[in-house]
């Protein structure tokens, strides 16, 4: 078992957060955001390829984003993978360039993307409290090999426990926002 390390936790853990939020930013609002197709994978040069590497994803009006395709033997690939991403998105081609309107969200799809963006935040909350168990179990197995005292051990939980209890209110706070955002109120 490795030595205790409370910075390699509290990396961990804002990575899941990060995670989270890179996971959120991609649940459409109604709005254009450029973010909404990043995790679209290309078929392109032989090879599932980020959108980002073959195109520019621009919202030149609040709810249209227009795709940029650099090379026009892409167009066809990164239309088809942006139809099948399952966003709810019909690309309309222009040559070298994609026009993808955002359609208004019914309230049914609203409350689906909530109840996502809250199954986005439990996954974080699990790898949060993972990263949590890690590092008691770390604390433990050092007090063992007395590397640490008893008293060392406790302090150093309640910091681990304190910085769990921050990592999981971000967490919360972000899929909140989301969520309010989604659902318009």
């Amino acid at each position: 078992m490795a030595k205790f390390d409370k910075a390699d936790l509290e990396r961990r853990m804002k990575g899941a957060v990060e995670s989270l939020r890179s996971d959120l930013g991609g649940l459409r609002t109604g709005r254009a955001n450029t973010a909404l197709l990043d995790p679209i994978m290309v078929e392109a040069y032989g090879a599932h390829t980020p959108l980002s590497q073959v195109a520019t994803v621009s919202a030149p009006e609040p709810r249209l984003l227009s795709v940029q395709v650099w090379d026009k033997s892409n167009v066809g690939p990164v239309e088809k993978a942006i139809r099948s991403a399952g966003l709810g998105l019909n690309p309309i081609n222009d040559g070298n360039n994609l026009r993808l309107p955002i359609p208004d969200l019914t309230e049914e799809r609203r409350k689906e993307l909530a109840k996502l963006a809250g199954k986005y935040a439990e996954n974080a909350r699990i790898a949060i409290r993972n990263v949590r168990r890690d590092g008691m179990e770390a604390l433990k197995a050092d007090e063992n090999k007395k590397i640490i005292s008893e008293d060392d051990r406790k302090r150093a939980e309640t910091d681990v426990q304190k910085l769990t209890d921050d990592m999981i209110k971000a967490a919360d706070e972000a899929a909140a926002g989301k969520e309010k955002e989604i659902l318009g109120k």
